[in-house]
C-alpha cells in the first residue's frame, strides 16, 4: 500500500488580512522532499505554516497531514501529536535573550535547565555541533547571537523533538552576508541528509535556494498555482502543480 504524502493541500484558500487570501491550488510533499517556494511574504508564509501544522484550518479546500484532514483533529492531544511531525524554523519563535544559548537550546527538551543535567548538556552540545554552532557560544547570552547564529539556534531547536519534516519561514531574511546564507543552506542540506528529513522553505533568497539544492517552485498569489521551471519541474515528483 502506498503511503500518503506527509503534506497534501488541495484548492485551499485562507484569509489572513492581506490584500487577497492565501491560495494554494495543489501541493503534495513526501517526508523526504526538499522544496523551496517563493511568492509568499512573511504573513502569507506564517499562514501557510499554521495551515500545515493544524494551528488553523482553511476557509475552503483541504489540508491533510499523513492522510488526515486537519479539520478532523479533535483535541489538543491529537493536535500536539500532529504538530510534533514538524520542526519550525521561524523568527517568530521566542528566545529568552538574557539566558545562555545552551538554556535556550535545552528548553524544547526539558524545563530543568538550572542546573542542567549532564544528559541535557550532552544533547545540547550535540545539537550545536549538528548545526555548526560553536560550543564556545553556548555559555553566552542569546542576545549576543549574530543573525546567522540565530538561524542556527532556531534550526537546532527545531531538530530537538526529532521531527519528520522541517518548515522554514524566510530563514535567511535577516542575514545580509551571502556567504553566510550559502553556509546556512549547506548546513540545512547536511542536517536533512544526516537525519533523512525533508523540508519546505518559504523564501525569496535565491542564494540560499541555489546552495541548498532545493526544488524550486513559485506561487502565483492570484490563482494559487505553483510552477517550476525547466528541469526543476521534471524532478518534482513529490510536488503536484
Amino acid at each position: 500500500m502506498t503511503e500518503p504524502p506527509l503534506i497534501e493541500i488541495e484548492d485551499v484558500t485562507k484569509q489572513f488580512g492581506g490584500l487577497r487570501p492565501l491560495r494554494i491550488r495543489r501541493l503534495a510533499l513526501s517526508p523526504t522532499d526538499r522544496v523551496a517556494i517563493s511568492g509568499l511574504d512573511a504573513a502569507a508564509a506564517e499562514t501557510l505554516v499554521h495551515l500545515i501544522t493544524g494551528a488553523s484550518v482553511p476557509d475552503t479546500g483541504v489540508v491533510r497531514v499523513a492522510g488526515r484532514d486537519t479539520r478532523d483533529i479533535a483535541s489538543d492531544t491529537e493536535w500536539l501529536a500532529s504538530l510534533d511531525r514538524f520542526g519550525i524554523v521561524t523568527r517568530r519563535a521566542v528566545l529568552l535573550e538574557s539566558l545562555p544559548v545552551a538554556a535556550n537550546l535545552a528548553l524544547p527538551l526539558t524545563l530543568a535547565i538550572d542546573p542542567m543535567s549532564d544528559e541535557t548538556r550532552a544533547a545540547v552540545e550535540a545539537l550545536a555541533d549538528e548545526v555548526h554552532l560553536a560550543r564556545a557560544r553556548l555559555g553566552e547570552a542569546a542576545a549576543t547571537l549574530t543573525p546567522d547564529e540565530l538561524v542556527r539556534v532556531h534550526l537546532a531547536r527545531s531538530l530537538a523533538t526529532r521531527p519528520a519534516m522541517l518548515l522554514l519561514e524566510h530563514p535567511t531574511a535577516a542575514v545580509r552576508d551571502a556567504q553566510h546564507r550559502e553556509a546556512l543552506a549547506r548546513t540545512l542540506t547536511e542536517v536533512a541528509a544526516g537525519r533523512g528529513l525533508g523540508w519546505l522553505a518559504l523564501t525569496e533568497d535565491e542564494t540560499f535556494t541555489r546552495a541548498s539544492g532545493a526544488r524550486v517552485l513559485r506561487l502565483a498569489p492570484a490563482t494559487g498555482d505553483l510552477s517550476g521551471g525547466g528541469w526543476w519541474t521534471r524532478l518534482a515528483k513529490g510536488v503536484r502543480s
